[in-house]
């Protein structure tokens, strides 16, 4: 990745520490400058995953087209915590369409700006899985193959939270929701079902795809500033902890995030027409377990008689992932 490595001195740590930093090599959240594109004041849940990659992910794109944005929102939770009628919590131009057509209303919204002569004025379609995964899946792939000049950004967290939890086909194998209960001789959701949104933005060989976290602020503003300075179509696909539909403590969201990377459940990488070109390396490997046990949406799982086989499935999958994307080699 094509940004410089910050040395940090809490060694042991993972403390930003940008106090200690020149003011040119602090993160966007750490300038007083910023925007606050998402400003306080919105109804998310305690230690919501989505709103924090929103914030970031957003004022990071504000600063890297001198605050030059336009977003257009999927329906979802995102927008209803945020715009709560009549009040909203964006400080920036910003566009509810409906819970499908986020990227063919970017789209125009991109078109309508170059009619205009106004082409520093950039568009960020986002939404979440469901959104995007789902019920928005036809118009985004008609975004990527048209090569239209919008950056769409999912928060994935899984599932439909806003609307009871159901599942989405981002939902991850044996995960319990509301429409994949704990029951039955296979609980929770299936195993072979779903989407890979990353790798199905990959095959359409748009100029830029990456993936993130919020468990690894720069590595999400780094890839955010990257993708504003590309032209045509691009994806983020940034995983957001969900307190409520996930289980697991509101305090616990940035830790759970970087489970999931250092687990090799949700490789880190980025992707340039087609072809992984960096990737974010695991520091320290983990077994699978560590990921799910903290999860009450898979408590099922270590019941008085461990689900063995279903754990080493998961830990397959994991697995899997380490070796195609490489995630134990230093980039």
């Amino acid at each position: 990745m094509a940004f410089e490595q910050v040395k940090f001195y809490q060694t042991g740590t993972f403390t930003v520490g940008n106090r200690l930093l020149e003011p040119e090599l602090r993160s966007v959240q750490a300038d007083t400058t910023r925007t606050n594109s998402l400003n306080s004041g919105h109804r998310a849940c305690q230690g919501c995953g989505e709103a924090l990659g929103a914030r970031y992910a957003i004022d990071a794109a504000m600063e890297a087209t001198d605050n030059q944005l336009i977003a257009v929102n999927a329906t979802g939770c995102l927008e209803v915590f945020s715009t709560p009628y009549p009040e909203t919590s964006w400080q920036i131009p910003w566009i509810h369409s409906l819970f499908g057509n986020a990227a063919a209303v970017a789209t125009g919204v991109a078109a309508a700006m170059r009619a205009k002569g106004r082409e520093t004025t950039r568009v960020v379609a986002q939404g979440g899985d469901g959104g995007t995964t789902d019920i928005g899946f036809g118009c985004l792939s008609g975004m990527f193959e048209r090569n239209d000049d919008v950056l769409y950004i999912c928060y994935d967290n899984g599932g439909y939270m806003n609307t009871g939890v159901q599942r989405s086909s981002a939902t991850p194998p044996a995960a319990r929701t509301a429409t994949t209960p704990a029951m039955g001789p296979e609980p929770g959701n299936v195993f072979g079902q779903g989407k890979n949104l990353p790798e199905i933005a990959m095959a359409h060989g748009i100029p830029y795809v990456a993936t993130a976290t919020v468990a690894d602020l720069r590595d999400l503003e780094a890839k955010v500033r990257r993708a504003m300075q590309i032209r045509g179509a691009r994806y983020m696909h940034i995983l957001v902890p969900c307190p409520l539909g996930w289980g697991h403590a509101s305090a616990d969201t940035i830790r759970i995030a970087r489970l999931a990377k250092e687990t090799g459940t949700f490789p880190v990488f980025e992707a340039e027409c087609g072809e992984v070109t960096s990737r974010l390396p695991i520091r320290k490997r983990l077994p699978v377990e560590d990921y799910l046990k903290p999860q009450k949406r898979f408590a099922h799982l270590f019941g008085p008689e461990p689900a063995t086989a279903t754990l080493a499935r998961l830990q397959a999958l994991a697995d899997r992932n380490i070796r195609k994307y490489a995630l134990l080699e230093e980039t």
